[in-house]
């Protein structure tokens, strides 16, 4: 169902932007927000071209070069406030995933996380089944893998629905 709503396994309600995926692998696992990343970037991205454009044009007016550089200024404002919602969105999710997968080694385990697995690590090893994820978050520790790698080496993907 797309741009619709489902109840989720607790009852809460949330809007779906992007259906759901099949089997999720690292073939697939990647995805983007079209809102964000297909309408409101371009657009955005647009609107600072045009007042450019106009504020250019504008420059000898001196009736206009206020209202010219005032537009550009608040499209600006407006890219930075589309791009920190972005990465405070992102920086929230990744301090989730980070307690998420600490906590879930912890279970599986009953042994804390070796700390030299870094955030990037945790991201990629959240997809890692319960039965690969402690030999692969050991490994990830001792050979130091970046993420793609550690992605590549999952052999049974546990899906994550939820990050865009």
């Amino acid at each position: 169902m797309k741009g619709g709503t489902r109840a989720d396994r607790f009852g809460i309600v949330e809007t779906i932007y992007h259906g759901p995926m099949s089997t999720q692998s690292y073939a697939n696992h990647r995805r983007t927000d079209p809102l964000f990343h297909r309408v409101l970037l371009p657009v955005v991205f647009l609107t600072i071209v045009g007042a450019g454009v106009n504020l250019g044009e504008s420059w000898g007016d001196h009736e206009r070069i206020y209202s010219a550089s005032l537009i550009l200024v608040l499209s600006m404002c407006l890219f930075l406030t589309a791009l920190f919602a972005r990465i405070y969105a992102l920086r929230a999710q990744n301090r989730a995933i980070r307690a998420e997968e600490t906590l879930r080694h912890f279970i599986l385990t009953g042994k804390a996380m070796d700390p030299r697995v870094g955030l990037k690590q945790m991201v990629a090893l959240r997809f890692a089944s319960d039965a690969e994820f402690p030999p692969l978050a050991a490994r990830a520790a001792a050979e130091n893998l970046e993420p793609d790698d550690i992605k590549k080496a999952i052999k049974n993907w546990r899906a994550d629905e939820h990050r865009v």
